[in-house]
């Protein structure tokens, strides 16, 4: 079917909350190229948000994919459990950096991940409240809903969101929260909102994904972890978006040396498969009662062989060190693009976790969402998938496969330039 088919078809069946405002269709995919039902090739800059680091259909993964289908497709992993299962747990157990000997549970999706580390903190602590941060996405549950710390989109119109949910402010100097007001208000928190008696767990992205792309400084994350140790708190990290190599080591935690209680994560651990893990120390995960969690599909057999053969991909195609790569280059040509457009600021990378901001300009600082929605949107129509995010829609960020070619790449980042030049940025 043609594009204008299936936007018709779009408006009268698909529900407006849920329709993308997109146009296009996707018909093909490979690597970091994608081509609509009308034949118009795209080169994706976007990644399905940080689900194809190894690139669109990396054929170890549809080769595992493929054959998984063969033997079995479901069972639901309580009444017949399966090798890939258990496989995945041992994996993600190794390779993931909690405190000590690590448990696995795995779900369907970054929010499922999140709702169920809650329950095993609650259930490990006995205790109740939540604290996230401003700026964070956890998710469209109710949960991660009042978990967010950003109203629009996610929570608008949904009425109550579930209470003991407390939020403090994320480090982010160039909006004017250093460090250390971050850590007094988290601890004002403390005092004011969240007993630390009654406090089961602290959430945190240790790079805002959402929220525009901010790393947490090590230094902020160990005092997290000082605070959560000195109060019987458990350190939830949250690693759905900068997980599996996005920011040149497995997960950003990484980077900090911190070691969390539970980890989340979902995304890139399949390369496009809906699959997604919550991991922390065994006591800690074993806390709840036999059947507590689960869920029909959760840890399918056929995205579990997806993530194995992911796994496998990044060993042997030495992942990590290319998400490094990519990050030196996005430096070097975001370095470029500060210094000669004045809308341009506050360019920052973590690996290949890159963003910038958009602004009127450096001296004042007020954020242009105006532009970086004409960025995203010319892009789109000249051939490029562009996003953007943060507090005040004026980031642009980029979630490219870390696999993407060096023309392709360079063909996309020419293109921004061009248009930054054409708006007079």
């Amino acid at each position: 079917m043609t594009n204008a088919e299936l936007n018709e078809l779009k408006q009268r069946y698909v529900a407006s909350g849920a329709a993308s405002p997109a146009v296009e269709f996707a018909a093909r995919a490979e690597n970091a190229e994608l081509w609509d039902e009308d034949g118009k090739r795209f080169i994706d800059f976007a990644g399905g948000i940080g689900v194809l680091n190894i690139g669109h259909r990396h054929p170890k993964v549809v080769e595992a994919v493929k054959a998984q289908l063969d033997r079995v497709m479901h069972t639901c992993q309580t009444v017949m459990p399966y090798e890939g299962y258990v496989r995945v747990a041992q994996k993600l157990s190794e390779v993931t950096p909690v405190r000590g000997h690590a448990k696995v549970m795995l779900a369907n999706s970054g929010a499922e991940a999140l709702e169920n580390a809650v329950k095993v903190a609650r259930a490990a602590t006995g205790r109740s409240s939540v604290i996230c941060f401003t700026g964070g996405y956890h998710g469209r549950t109710f949960m991660t809903m009042a978990m967010n710390g950003k109203v629009a989109p996610y929570r608008n119109d949904f009425g109550p969101m579930p209470g003991q949910v407390y939020r403090a402010p994320y480090p982010v100097p160039s909006i004017g929260v250093s460090e250390e007001e971050a850590l007094r208000h988290l601890k004002m928190v403390l005092k004011t909102d969240a007993n630390p008696s009654d406090t089961a767990a602290i959430v945190i992205e240790p790079v805002l994904g959402e929220g525009g792309f901010h790393a947490a400084p090590a230094s902020f994350l160990k005092a997290l972890r000082e605070i959560c140790d000195e109060h019987g708190i458990l350190l939830i990290v949250d690693e759905v978006q900068s997980g599996f190599g996005r920011t040149g080591k497995l997960f950003a935690i990484e980077h900090s040396g911190v070691e969390p209680d539970i980890m989340t994560m979902a995304k890139s651990m399949a390369d496009g498969m809906p699959i997604s893990a919550v991991v922390g120390t065994d006591k800690v995960m074993d806390a709840s009662g036999g059947n507590s969690l689960g869920g029909t599909y959760t840890g399918s057999p056929v995205s579990c062989a997806a993530v194995l053969a992911v796994l496998e991909v990044f060993e042997e195609e030495r992942i990590l060190e290319q998400s490094q790569a990519l990050g030196e280059k996005l430096k070097v040509r975001f370095d470029k693009w500060q210094q000669d457009y004045a809308s341009v600021a506050n360019a920052r990378n973590l690996g290949a976790m890159a963003a910038f901001d958009l602004v009127s300009d450096k001296k004042s600082g007020v954020p242009n969402a105006e532009l970086a929605g004409k960025l995203c949107k010319t892009a789109r129509e000249r051939g490029l998938i562009l996003l953007s995010c943060g507090l005040y829609a004026n980031t642009i960020r980029f979630l490219m496969p870390v696999t993407i070619g060096d023309d392709v790449l360079e063909e996309g980042l020419d293109l921004i330039e061009s248009m930054l030049s054409e708006f007079g940025a």
